[in-house]
């Protein structure tokens, strides 16, 4: 969801006054596990909108702006404690009554490609990866709109007209790129919204060709982002959010080893311990506000 943030924001309110405290200096090295202080009138909280993943359920983000004089730090930050990038906003869920999305990313040089993923790799041995700048472009807006129309025609994202969308690509304080992938005959098969971190990619969006879902071209710009992620040193891919019970995520579960954000930090992810790291935080399921907050204390440098 772009620009609802953008716009729960302007219509926001301030989660708490005072309390200021202050910043890690931009440019200043960090330790792994030095927190990174941001004023929590710096965090706003969206009004509850109904849940696009579960069904009956309420949705609410904490939000902040990625200003300042080192935006890139910030947003590093953040990621390491659970927020996404939208634009130059980052937020993270914070829903009352629940935590069920969990972050997750992917340790690059750890991954092993299971059969059908090796099958992917090899579907699509004829593309052509190219990086180029964050630029919005019109060949690619048709297939970004083609590609809703397929596949999220009920989204909130449905309605974006080529403003919108230049705005998705373009408006971003931090290191970002598209990578483009085209088959043999040039024609644009896919396209991918990467912000580059110091410890690794992270897909902030993605669309494909409707008619060429027999590529299963979703998982192999994550199987491509793997190898570049390897290829660079960079020791993870950021995948979003995870949610066990939705259909939609499933296939994120798919990429061995995988590991989740919890209270405890970034643990790997296994079959058999999957209902105790879904519980980890099941202390702060009765209170959004408290979720909000922690949100805003437990943000930790990259």
């Amino acid at each position: 969801m772009v620009f609802p943030l953008r716009l729960c924001l302007a219509m926001g309110y301030s989660l708490m006054k005072g309390n200021q405290q202050k910043m890690v200096r931009p440019g200043r090295p960090v330790k792994l596990n030095q927190r990174v202080q941001i004023p929590l009138r710096h965090f706003f909280a969206t009004p509850p909108t109904p849940c696009p993943y579960l069904d009956g359920r309420m949705e609410r983000k904490v939000v902040t702006l990625l200003a300042g004089e080192d935006p890139d730090q910030l947003h590093e930050a953040l990621s390491q404690a659970g927020f996404r990038r939208s634009q130059d906003l980052a937020y993270r869920p914070a829903c009352d009554g629940c935590n069920a999305c969990k972050a997750v990313r992917i340790p690059a040089r750890s991954f092993q490609a299971n059969r059908t993923q090796r099958r992917t790799i090899a579907r699509n041995s004829d593309l052509t990866a190219l990086e180029i700048s964050a630029q919005a472009r019109p060949e690619h807006f048709h297939l970004f709109h083609r590609y809703l129309a397929e596949r999220h025609a009920d989204g909130g994202m449905a309605d974006m007209d080529y403003s919108d969308y230049r705005a998705m690509v373009e408006d971003s304080p931090v290191r970002t790129h598209l990578v483009e992938f085209r088959v043999s005959d040039g024609a644009l098969a896919a396209v991918c919204l990467t912000d580059r971190m110091r410890d690794g990619l992270s897909l902030v969006y993605s669309f494909f060709d409707p008619d060429l879902q027999h590529r299963s071209l979703g998982q192999y710009m994550i199987l491509w982002h793997i190898q570049r992620a390897v290829g660079r040193g960079l020791d993870y891919v950021y995948l979003g959010y995870w949610i066990a019970d939705s259909q939609k995520m499933s296939y994120k579960a798919n990429f061995r080893p995988l590991e989740v954000l919890t209270s405890r930090g970034w643990r790997t992810f296994r079959d058999d311990e999957t209902d105790d790291l879904l519980n980890l935080d099941a202390g702060s399921r009765d209170s959004g506000r408290h979720t909000m907050k922690a949100a805003a204390d437990s943000v930790v440098s990259a």
